[in-house]
């Protein structure tokens, strides 16, 4: 970690984090950290670690040994409903929303951990970011494009107004356009301040628009830097560039 920035400012802290699924370790020893308004890239390929480390920083898979720490508070005894209130939210890979519920509906469930009060300014904001949610508020999930449906599963995020932001995979299974308009929301929520952890197979689109990044192999880091220096490091471009 090494600074002091790292050590005591962070938005998100990963502490020496192992996870364990039986006797496989899918994350071995994992540290990062995440500052307020950074966006944060994960790389590396299937079977790295990435989706689990996600899924134990939102609660969802219990953690061997190390920790987790929003804005300073150890989240270890934690529980995951409770994580989302205090602001971890998770968009999951393949979106995970609910075929019959509305538009409307996903994003009252995503509303649920905030105050009435903000409920308003929330969604215009949401509404802004992505127009086809206030044009599809009444269409069930499972009409909508794969595009669309990622725009809904990270509008459902966005409704509990999260601290941080954990998107798996956002542009999977989406056409190129679809993946410049979810990478161009994105790049606008960093613009307005949203703290962003990103893990994505499609690496180049990724670092591009990253602070910094992360590189896990067998679930160990085993390089980090900006994303310009990942981008031009001739391992990570002949592994995940395809340079």
């Amino acid at each position: 970690m090494g600074t002091e920035s790292a050590a005591g400012m962070a938005r998100l802290r990963i502490d020496e984090l192992v996870i364990r699924y039986g006797a496989v370790t899918a994350v071995d020893g994992v540290s990062l950290h995440v500052d307020a308004g950074e966006i944060v890239v994960i790389v590396g390929a299937n079977g790295a670690g990435k989706t689990s480390l996600l899924r134990a920083i939102a609660g969802l898979v219990p953690v061997a040994t190390g920790a987790v720490w929003l804005d300073g508070h150890d989240m270890r005894a934690t529980p995951t409903h409770i994580r989302a209130r205090r602001g971890i939210a998770l968009v999951p890979e393949g979106r995970r929303l609910f075929g019959p519920l509305t538009v409307a509906d996903h994003l009252s469930i995503g509303a649920m951990a905030t105050t009435s009060d903000r409920r308003q300014e929330t969604r215009a904001r949401v509404e802004a970011l992505f127009p086809v949610i206030r044009e599809r508020a009444a269409q069930r999930a499972f009409s909508l494009s794969g595009g669309e449906q990622q725009m809904v599963a990270i509008a459902r995020a966005l409704m509990a107004r999260p601290r941080v932001l954990l998107l798996d995979e956002p542009s999977m299974g989406l056409a190129p356009r679809l993946i410049s308009a979810v990478y161009d929301a994105i790049a606008q929520l960093q613009a307005s301040g949203q703290t962003i952890l990103l893990v994505d197979q499609n690496a180049h689109r990724a670092l591009t628009i990253a602070n910094r990044g992360y590189v896990l192999e067998l679930g160990r880091v085993v390089a980090h830097g900006s994303g310009a220096q990942l981008l031009e490091d001739p391992a990570v471009r002949r592994a995940y560039l395809g340079m």
